[in-house]
């Protein structure tokens, strides 16, 4: 299978990816009110936890002085990640990444927002250059959300997955078993839970 080529999503080079999809029919009346509701859960980064169920990672924003904030996102915010299970020591338990794009497509029929986000350093720790997270920085995660006159879709778009290697010794073996799993499908399920919870509106 091989990755799909959506506008704004960065191309796939090397490693793992995955494209993980939900899709929902409305009324052709109803479609514009839902897309603004879906544009909030999507920019409601602090909230995606209730979207996707308690088994799903914490997400918290936090701007570019490393301050947590509670307002919709902006390019060169930072996401801190708690996933269950061991963290980044060097990142007292967390993953990080940096928001490196949003971008906003419409034309008469359709609109689309996206959201792309990339492997970072801790932004409180300014000493320290380091990726702290389980995935190289050549790996990126693209939020999207999608209307159409009959239909919403909401997806994530994994490029370039591979595991982290510049890390202590402890993390690499961390990084390396996070990574697979999610190479594997782990991480396609999880992100499955997030975007069917985003279309969710009963």
């Amino acid at each position: 299978m091989k990755p799909k080529k959506i506008k704004g999503v960065p191309s796939q080079k090397s490693g793992g990816f995955h494209d993980t999809e939900s899709r929902k029919l409305f009324k052709q009346d109803q479609v514009s009110l839902k897309f603004e509701i879906l544009k909030k859960r999507l920019f409601s980064i602090n909230q995606w936890k209730s979207f996707g169920g308690e088994s799903f990672a914490d997400f918290k924003l936090y701007d570019s002085n490393a301050d947590p904030v509670q307002r919709e996102p902006q390019k060169g915010d930072f996401i801190r990640i708690n996933i269950p299970g061991p963290g980044e020591t060097e990142a007292s338990g967390y993953d990080w990444v940096e928001i490196t794009d949003i971008c906003y497509y419409q034309d008469s029929f359709t609109e689309s927002v996206l959201m792309t986000c990339r492997p970072s350093p801790d932004p409180g720790n300014k000493k320290s250059r380091h990726i702290a997270h389980f995935y190289s920085s050549k790996a990126s995660s693209t939020f999207l959300i999608f209307r159409s006159p009959t239909h919403l879709r909401a997806g994530v778009y994994g490029r370039n997955e591979s595991p982290n290697f510049n890390a202590k010794l402890i993390d690499i073996i961390r990084n390396i078993t996070v990574a697979a799993g999610g190479m594997m499908g782990t991480a396609k399920i999880q992100w499955k839970q997030l975007t069917d919870g985003f279309l969710d509106f009963d």
